[in-house]
């Protein structure tokens, strides 16, 4: 096959992951991976490419530097932000399926809202969009060192307003906080956790055995299932010291659900497959995973917000991307729907630049499958599982449908 100079060219400068079987994929991401692979060996990360129907699965260096444990394809993440993107899966399900819409007043399901000042006019979809307007201290930094029960949580709600003019809608402003709020919103509509929410419509129906939202635990750490933290990745500092144990979990909210997420390279896959549209037999999941991705407002000249997406229209097409990171984790997933391309980024290091990277392979990944008129730029899938790195920084390869 034909490839564009684009890709061949950079071959040359390919030490880590280039052998006598690579591929123009594999060669491609090995020359961009070193920007969240730093020189000092601490940490790892694993790479997800959806492309031509399938999934290569690509896994460079340590889930746990210690113990010399590499990470897999079946290594657990906190996925930090990545589970906004979940949560706004849900939201569009309901809408959908004529249990929510977007207009829907928060307080007409948190109902001690409804005697509030600003935020009784807030509606569902702006908290999903960011236009709420709502920012607390936990949203930015400098960090505060105190948060909020549920009960603090509700009566700083009722009493806040923003610090100039604003009604909600008017403007984009990031907020964690607007996602814990809207768990409440899920939580109170069906009557469940939302733990169990997501297990029930999202996380069963998908096969997606290694995605949790896990209680709290003792320490900081997540309470996991024992076969679950053994595949659980030691989280780094942005400078390579370790942070809080396998499982940590951050959180200014001390009520049941309001940790992170832990997922898998995997699972993240095949959630990416399915908001591409190609898992047969999810139609009208996948119908609803596609309304999350559709522009609610610019926040810039060439960026938008969706449904917990962002669509970056710097590139050409643009890109529906979500980034997320804590001090010990750093994850990416971007997507060109049109081209059935997507990529997830997950590195157990803080601050390492996932977004920079996805941003730079899924054009040049574009460009090369225009131009080849063949999708198709990994080997068909082997048999068998994940081989093992010849060195730390040498990635693991798995080529293999992600439907589950």
């Amino acid at each position: 096959m034909r490839l564009p100079i684009l890709i061949l060219a950079s071959v040359a400068s390919v030490t880590e992951a280039a052998g006598t079987e690579s591929t123009p994929v594999e060669r491609l991401v090995a020359r961009e991976i070193h920007e969240i692979l730093p020189a000092d060996g601490i940490g790892g990360a694993a790479v997800a490419v959806r492309i031509g129907g399938r999934t290569l699965f690509l896994n460079y260096r340590a889930a746990d530097t210690a113990q010399g444990r590499p990470i897999t394809s079946d290594s657990l993440f906190n996925i930090a932000s990545l589970r906004k993107l979940f949560e706004a899966t849900l939201l569009a399900q309901a809408v959908q399926q004529g249990e929510l819409t977007l207009d829907d007043p928060v307080a007409r399901h948190v109902v001690e809202l409804q005697h509030a000042g600003y935020m009784r006019d807030a509606t569902v979809g702006q908290l999903a969009a960011h236009t709420s307007g709502l920012s607390l201290p936990q949203d930015y930094d400098p960090w505060p060192d105190w948060g909020y029960t549920l009960p603090e949580f509700v009566r700083t709600l009722q009493a806040w307003t923003p610090d100039r003019s604003l009604s909600p809608g008017q403007e984009h402003v990031y907020t964690h906080a607007g996602f814990v709020l809207l768990q409440l919103v899920l939580e109170r509509r069906f009557a469940m956790p939302i733990a169990e929410l997501m297990q029930q419509r999202l996380l069963r129906p998908l096969g997606l055995s290694s995605t949790v939202v896990p209680a709290a635990g003792a320490y900081g750490r997540a309470a996991l299932a024992p076969d679950l933290m053994q595949r659980t990745v030691q989280g780094y500092s942005p400078k390579g010291a370790p942070i809080g144990a396998p499982g940590d979990q951050q959180t200014y909210y001390d009520f049941p659900g309001t940790g992170q997420m832990f997922s898998t390279p995997r699972d993240l896959a095949v959630f990416l497959a399915a908001h591409l549209g190609e898992l047969p037999g999810h139609e009208a999941l996948q119908l609803a995973m596609k309304a999350t991705q559709q522009t609610q407002v610019f926040y810039g000249p060439r960026n938008a917000q969706a449904l917990a997406w962002e669509v970056n229209y710097n590139f050409a097409p643009p890109i529906i991307e979500k980034n997320a990171g804590l001090n010990n984790t750093s994850g990416y997933i971007g997507m060109l729907p049109d081209h059935k391309l997507g990529i997830v980024i997950l590195a157990n290091r803080g601050s390492q630049h996932a977004a920079e990277m996805g941003r730079r392979v899924l054009p040049e990944l574009a460009r090369a499958v225009t131009a080849s008129q063949r999708p198709l730029l990994i080997p068909p899938p082997s048999s068998g599982g994940d081989a093992q790195p010849s060195t730390p920084a040498a990635p693991q390869r798995l080529n293999e449908p992600v439907l589950p």
